[in-house]
């Protein structure tokens, strides 16, 4: 993942603060400024009727500290991230509030993109018009921070002008240059003591392109502190589900991600403090729980992290003194836990594993409970039932397994079955 290559806030402490917030305000000249709800409904009475990304971001800009935004039932058709300011609460109804990612186009530029360029010349400008979400990319420049996020702001003859600029010089004769509607959905950049509750949103997947979860997501955080993700769902994204990087105090809580391309919820570039609580990730193509790079000091517990691509939890560069603790880590492809590859000085340590159930995992190829990385150190890994229920079908042939210049793991008062133990 390129997101880690070059770096650009749950609400429980938080709370407190949103329930001042949310009985009044005081101005510098001193009035109080009561809290309200600003609503939005596709029909009747609200104060936005609207059913697409244009009036809910309407909505969204008419926020003020303390204010709670309330999005009524129905699909809202999405053609540009929603982004929320800070200080206030998004509220949809549960199940019932979708937020539905638009039908994907392209189209090559016909000029290079060249770093802080406003002006794009673009082949099919007919794709496109004032408002939409864009990426700017090209065959190099075409992951993590190389890309550009951005919204046409003016669309003339061939000409698309957007806001804000390009981030990277990108190259039209040899490396294919291009835009597309790819883009986050629902947002918080730059951003802290937001809530997000009840809200679906569906990235569309089938009729996008990928875009990784540095710069995308169906629910994506981006510089933000004292952040909660409650009783939320984010669903078939090309991408990840649930992305937060530079944060901090980030809690996603009672919420479910599933049938991304990518991950399911991605912590990274430096995230600390995370909490991620009775979370169902499952049936994602790739991994459920990521850690990037620098995810320190997180809880990660009671949550249900199942059916995944690849692995259950991916730990990487300095991702160092987390806590996993009443999970449940089953049935994914390759490894219930995985330590990937860094030099000792990088690598993801002090990590603490306790009372996890990690059951069944692994394939024909490859099957592992917990995989240890090389250059690992300290971890530990407690009160763990770690098995293959399957019978002659087990495939998690190693319940804990060292790689060679793996460091100390410290196993004690754990349940393994159908297992080799460790190494």
């Amino acid at each position: 993942m390129n997101c880690y290559i070059r770096p650009l806030l749950i609400i429980s402490a938080s709370l407190c603060l949103l329930l001042e917030l949310s009985c009044s305000l005081h101005s510098v000249a001193g009035s109080t400024i009561a809290s309200r709800t600003v609503t939005v409904a596709q029909s009747g009475t609200a104060d936005v009727i609207g059913s697409d990304s244009g009036a809910l971001q309407k909505a969204a800009d008419m926020l003020r500290p303390g204010d709670t935004l309330v999005i009524g039932p129905g699909t809202y058709q999405m053609e540009a991230s929603l982004l929320i300011p800070s200080n206030v609460t998004v509220r949809g109804s549960a199940g019932k509030t979708i937020l539905l990612k638009s039908r994907g186009v392209e189209s090559a530029l016909t000029e290079d993109a060249d770093y802080g360029d406003s002006y794009l010349s673009v082949a099919n400008p007919q794709s496109f018009h004032v408002g939409m979400g864009v990426e700017i990319l090209d065959d190099t420049l075409k992951s993590g921070w190389d890309v550009t996020i951005s919204r046409i702001v003016a669309v003339r003859d061939h000409m698309l002008q957007i806001n804000p600029p390009t981030v990277r010089d990108y190259d039209l004769e040899h490396r294919r240059a291009r835009i597309r509607n790819s883009y986050p959905i629902l947002c918080a950049m730059n951003a802290e003591n937001v809530a997000f509750e009840g809200l679906t949103v569906d990235g569309n997947k089938s009729e996008n392109a990928y875009i990784d979860g540095c710069r995308g997501g169906a629910i994506y955080l981006y510089n933000v502190r004292n952040i909660a993700v409650r009783n939320c769902v984010a669903r078939n994204y090309n991408g990840d589900g649930i992305s937060f990087q530079i944060s901090d105090k980030v809690h996603v809580l009672n919420s479910e991600s599933y049938g991304q391309t990518g991950y399911g919820v991605h912590p990274g570039t430096g995230s600390a403090n995370s909490l991620v609580e009775h979370c169902h990730l499952h049936n994602n193509g790739d991994i459920g729980l990521f850690l990037c790079w620098r995810v320190r000091h997180g809880q990660f517990r009671d949550n249900v992290i199942e059916d995944n691509g690849h692995h259950g939890i991916s730990i990487g560069h300095k991702d160092t003194d987390n806590e996993f603790t009443n999970n449940t880590i089953a049935r994914n492809g390759v490894s219930g836990v995985y330590f990937r590859e860094e030099t000792a000085q990088n690598s993801g340590h002090r990590n603490t594993f306790r009372n996890n159930k990690v059951l069944d995992n692994g394939s024909a190829d490859a099957g592992y409970g917990f995989y240890i990385a090389t250059g690992v150190n300290d971890t530990i890994i407690a009160g763990n039932q770690i098995s293959d229920t399957r019978g002659a079908k087990a495939t998690q042939r190693y319940a804990v397994y060292r790689a060679k210049g793996a460091g100390p793991v410290r196993s004690e008062n754990n349940t393994i079955e159908n297992s080799v133990p460790g190494n």
